[in-house]
């Protein structure tokens, strides 16, 4: 079974912590509960479908109607392996929103638990064919003094983010950063992190979800944060 973060149900009540943060249209949140396959997301995911606040309740069927037709197999076994192993969701696929428009996602997820036990998956879908709010690119422009000095770490992390999930050096990038803003630790700190903690070799191979739980978790180990 997958190792997953012993999230406990009120640290992790996901959905409501991203409804009325102010999060960007491109980042958004979900959960699935195993038992009854029971979905909940954000405004920010039912928009990225195309849908109104609320219009519709999200359902398996309905989350796979909307995959592009060359990715839907590859997320239905996602799903199904979820379900049968009790463990996280995650995937990079594209979506196909109601007015016909390809989206490209990645979805990024971990454990949440209810008592002593795992009882569904919870995270976030991220758009990564969108760009950065206006309001977190001006949190980058103050930091680009400090991200030029520390390229080199930075450039690994981001190195390693698109590896692990197959995106290119823009999208990378803006992962990195978003987790920065997420966690309020600066992009140099959480790269360095992470950069330390890929490089001792026992992520080589491991399954996807473990290494989306090193990037929902990896800021919890950086000292003075």
């Amino acid at each position: 079974m997958t190792d997953c973060g012993d999230i406990s149900a009120g640290d992790a009540n996901i959905l409501e912590e991203v409804v009325g943060s102010g999060r960007p249209q491109n980042i958004g949140a979900f959960r699935f509960w195993f038992a009854d396959q029971r979905w909940e997301w954000s405004d920010e995911v039912a928009a990225m479908h195309g849908y109104e606040p609320g219009q519709v309740r999200p359902t398996t069927e309905l989350l796979l109607s909307h995959k592009h037709p060359e990715d839907r197999a590859q997320v239905a076994q996602t799903i199904a392996r979820a379900l049968q192993h009790n463990e996280p969701f995650s995937s990079r696929h594209r979506i196909i929103d109601t007015a016909g428009t390809v989206h490209e996602v990645i979805v990024v997820g971990d454990c949440f638990t209810e008592g002593a036990g795992v009882v569904g998956t919870g995270g976030y879908y991220i758009d990564v064919t969108g760009v950065l709010a206006e309001h977190r690119q001006q949190t980058l422009d103050d930091e680009l003094p400090e991200l030029y000095e520390t390229r080199a770490e930075i450039e690994q992390a981001k190195g390693a983010l698109m590896v692990v999930y197959g995106l290119g050096a823009e999208p990378a990038f803006r992962l990195l950063t978003w987790r920065s803003q997420e966690t309020n630790v600066k992009v140099r700190a959480l790269a360095a992190q992470l950069v330390a903690e890929m490089s001792r070799g026992e992520w080589v191979g491991q399954p996807r979800t473990r290494i989306d739980h090193l990037l929902l978790t990896v800021h919890e180990r950086v000292a003075g944060r």
